[in-house]
């Protein structure tokens, strides 16, 4: 079975977004649920085809200061405002690896932005770093999380507003209305929907996943990033295309105010386009 690099690298995916992940496989979210978030982790499965082991997170260095010079110029010859961290892995899982990543990147002209389920919680000490550094946190839920997770995440979603731009990203599904379970998540789902700076992410489940043969989704195929792919869609407007014509961009085009403590400990109100 072949190993993943612990060497860092920005890559561009499918969908034309520059990805520059901190760590790769997501050992949290396996273990947490089988097949990875929601029984379908398009990450896990990807790594499958390929035949890498999704369950075990390497972390991901520089090799040298000629190897950070190198990524930083890449990163500045990015066309989109934006790079992000967390497509293969979730930073959660060493927030402290991942900030000094970005102690090293956010010398690029670029906002960084983080997709993450909060595995474990950022200190205040690095939430405060945060809040000197142009990122935006991106908080991944679902009403399909457990309620202790999905508790959590909502938690965190609204303690890190203060220090940087907060946007809750949930992967929404069309419910079935007359299955007990699915109207029951649909009533946690538009709960979800009423947060400020939300962005609805388009479930893609395998025909074989448990919500679909329970009745408890609806899913159909329809076109996502120019392909066929089975999707549960709650929102028929939800953008399934390329990343460059998004209006949202992950977050970085939502406005939106926050606070952050200065050098001197005052308080600033800033707002972000």
């Amino acid at each position: 079975m072949p190993k993943y690099s612990n060497i860092i690298s920005l890559i561009r995916n499918q969908r034309g977004i520059y990805c520059i992940d901190t760590s790769i496989g997501c050992s949290s979210g396996m273990n947490n649920t089988e097949g990875g978030c929601y029984n379908d982790c398009y990450a896990a499965k990807s790594a499958k085809i390929y035949g890498y082991d999704f369950t075990k997170t390497v972390l991901r260095y520089f090799k040298s200061l000629s190897h950070q010079r190198e990524i930083i110029n890449k990163i500045n010859k990015v066309k989109l405002d934006f790079i992000r961290i967390g497509c293969s892995g979730d930073p959660s899982e060493n927030w402290q690896h991942c900030i000094d990543i970005i102690k090293v990147i956010q010398k690029a002209n670029k906002e960084i932005v983080i997709i993450t389920k909060h595995w474990t919680l950022l200190t205040d000490k690095q939430l405060k770093y945060l809040s000197k550094v142009n990122v935006c946190i991106n908080t991944s839920v679902s009403a399909l999380d457990n309620h202790e997770l999905l508790t959590r995440s909502v938690k965190e979603y609204n303690r890190i507003k203060p220090f940087c731009k907060s946007v809750l990203r949930i992967v929404s599904c069309d419910f079935n209305l007359d299955n007990p379970d699915g109207y029951q998540l649909s009533i946690i789902q538009k709960s979800l929907f009423k947060n400020e700076n939300t962005i609805d992410t388009i479930f893609r489940p395998s025909k074989k996943n448990r919500l679909i043969t329970d009745g408890i989704i609806n899913a159909k195929v329809g076109v996502f990033n120019g392909n066929k792919q089975l999707m549960s869609k709650y929102n028929k407007k939800t953008y399934s295309g390329k990343c460059g014509s998004c209006l949202e961009m992950c977050g970085v085009k939502i406005e939106t105010d926050y606070k952050y403590k200065n050098k001197r400990g005052i308080i600033k109100q800033l707002k972000l386009l």
